[in-house]
């Protein structure tokens, strides 16, 4: 009964193949002979880019029966056990007994869901088929134990939600046009994705409360599947006014001390071991990236308070609801996630703090190569000059003179103590930035 099924779904998805989907700008490699992981936060796109790069191969010549695609998300597959995966290579032969299993592409979209999915991958990979292709919505289960499992095998593409460039294709809007009138829609469409949400299918909902009812959906999905249901939470009211609290402080040092005697205060009753723990977990499943502080003593770095990025500035906004000071906050947050999507892996992004601050120091190789500073607006002159001193201040320690500061749209180059700092607007260097 169940090879029934798989060959259903098998025979479903390749009826839609090609895929009617938008390009994005990360491309999966084709052939590459190693195991292809897309983790990534849930909504992102992962299976999209799956998608594209069955497009690639048929276009390629590849024929849609040369495709096996299956999703676990299927509530008649969820209860399938490590073993019974074998029912997907055997259901495959059945349908195509005169396709060598060796020239097929296998496409596992939310296989994580299978325990002990791994080693049914690693049995896949050695034995039948060196194409293969993994997305999940779990950092632990797509890096961590699979790297562990399948050491050396593994090529990661992590997902993000869409990038500016990715958000102007979506929304129709040209980004190569130098007429004014173009620039100016590119403006109007920066401040509009700099506050609301980039995840491809709240883009391409045009209803605003549907956005929010999304919204709302992905966040309680992430909280109660992904976090409370993964790692066996028990406390749910607190574990929500913790992440909450975290998104408040977006782009300051956080302390989960101060946290947990907040929590504390409201006679509430959490381990401060489990704050630490959640933590790591909200990172995990990709809600946040944190960043820690910039220190030439690794021990120093260490005990130094983290900083943390929100996975997207819309769905902050929709738990939190939008605050009046929330623009520079949601452009710093813009700025380091176009960063992080960019970065090679030798790279490293933290951020300066002594007697002035700098948002962002990154390193390559050890070697600081730039530091960024973000600002939304800089024409009153305490708010310049603090940036200014920041980003020098952090260049002296540093020892770097590769200096940018980032507005909303200022363009222009100081020049202070015989550095030169170039000074560009936001939706300008994002789309320029590919990376680092």
């Amino acid at each position: 009964m169940r090879k029934d099924v798989i060959k259903s779904l098998f025979a479903i998805k390749q009826s839609e193949i090609p895929f009617d989907v938008i390009e994005r700008d990360t491309k999966l490699p084709i052939d590459p002979k190693k195991i292809i992981t897309i983790p990534g936060v849930r909504r992102c796109g992962k299976s999209t880019l799956m998608e594209i790069a069955i497009n690639t191969l048929v276009e390629k010549g590849v024929p849609k029966e040369y495709i096996l695609w299956l999703g676990f998300d299927d509530e008649r597959l969820r209860s399938m056990t490590s073993e019974e995966l074998d029912d997907v290579i055997a259901s495959y032969m059945e349908m195509y007994p005169n396709i060598p299993i060796k020239d097929v592409y296998m496409f596992f979209d939310e296989i994580q869901l299978i325990k002990d999915w791994e080693y049914f991958i690693l049995r896949v990979y050695k034995t039948y088929c060196k194409n293969i292709y993994v997305c999940g919505s779990n950092a632990t289960m797509l890096s961590t134990e699979l790297s562990s499992a399948l050491r050396g095998y593994p090529l990661e593409y992590e997902t993000y939600p869409l990038s500016f460039n990715e958000y102007c294709r979506f929304r129709g809007i040209n980004t190569n046009s130098y007429l004014e009138q173009d620039r100016a829609k590119l403006r109007i469409a920066f401040e509009e994705y700099n506050q609301e949400s980039a995840f491809p299918e709240i883009v391409l909902t045009t209803s605003q409360s549907d956005r929010l009812k999304l919204l709302h959906g992905y966040f309680d999905t992430m909280l109660l599947k992904d976090l409370v249901e993964h790692y066996k939470i028990s406390n749910i009211s607190v574990v929500r006014y913790f992440v909450k609290r975290i998104m408040a402080n977006l782009t300051k040092p956080t302390s989960i001390n101060a946290i947990y005697k907040d929590i504390k205060s409201q006679g509430l009753k959490v381990g401060k071991d489990d704050l630490y723990l959640w933590a790591n977990y909200i990172c995990d499943i990709f809600m946040f990236v944190r960043i820690s502080k910039y220190d030439r003593s690794l021990i120093k770095e260490q005990k130094s308070l983290d900083k943390y990025y929100c996975i997207d500035n819309g769905i902050r906004g929709a738990v939190l609801l939008p605050q009046s000071n929330d623009n520079g906050k949601n452009l710093e947050n813009t700025v380091f996630m176009q960063l992080n999507r960019t970065k090679l892996p030798s790279d490293k992004i933290s951020y300066y703090q002594s007697n002035g601050e700098c948002d962002f120091v990154l390193q390559r190789n050890d070697a600081v190569v730039q530091l960024i500073q973000v600002t939304w607006d800089m024409s009153d002159e305490n708010t310049r000059e603090r940036e200014i001193d920041g980003i020098l201040e952090a260049s002296t320690a540093t020892g770097c003179a590769n200096l940018l500061i980032i507005t909303k749209d200022e363009e222009t180059v100081i020049v202070r103590e015989s550095k030169q700092i170039s000074v560009v607007p936001a939706w300008k260097w994002l789309l320029q930035n590919k990376s680092i």
